[in-house]
């Protein structure tokens, strides 16, 4: 894959902000007329570099509070035992974000629920049915002290 220039990185900065910005405005901030600006957005999107335009919803203003952040530890190691909860976990709506770590634990989730109980069914019903699952902690987030979705990705 080519670099991006500077450019690109602008474009992309930008879109992370407010990708319904039009391509008028956006070729404006960026110093190129609408046309070569579209096909950079095109062929960033044809690349893989823009890989979805989404809608941001707020967590709290839809009945879904509570953040969990849980460690999985799991009884082995094997690569179709980490393939196999990947994509059991992988189903579940409930889980946000699931990463495969270094160190002592094996996953880190985040996951979100309306309230403790909703937690509770989902960690009865669902992740302690998972086979090898050898231990799970949950750390409840008290507050968000910052959350971005922007890559800094701006021409340094």
């Amino acid at each position: 894959m080519a670099l991006l220039d500077a450019i690109d990185r602008k474009i992309l900065s930008i879109l992370q902000q407010d990708c319904r910005i039009t391509m008028q405005e956006l070729a404006d901030r960026v110093g190129l007329s609408a046309s070569p600006c579209h096909r950079r957005v095109r062929l960033l999107e044809e690349r893989g570099v823009i890989t979805r335009h989404v809608a941001l919803v707020d967590q709290a203003a839809v009945g879904l509070p509570v953040s969990v952040f849980i460690s999985i530890k799991l009884e082995r190691q094997k690569e179709e035992d980490l393939d196999r909860f990947a994509r059991s976990i992988s189903t579940w709506p409930e889980v946000l974000e699931c990463y495969l770590m270094t160190g002592p634990r094996d996953y880190l989730l985040r996951v979100v629920v309306p309230d403790l109980a909703a937690y509770e069914t989902f960690l009865k019903t669902k992740l302690t049915r998972l086979d090898g699952v050898a231990s799970i902690e949950s750390s409840f987030a008290l507050g968000q002290v910052k959350y971005s979705i922007a890559l800094p990705v701006a021409a340094s």
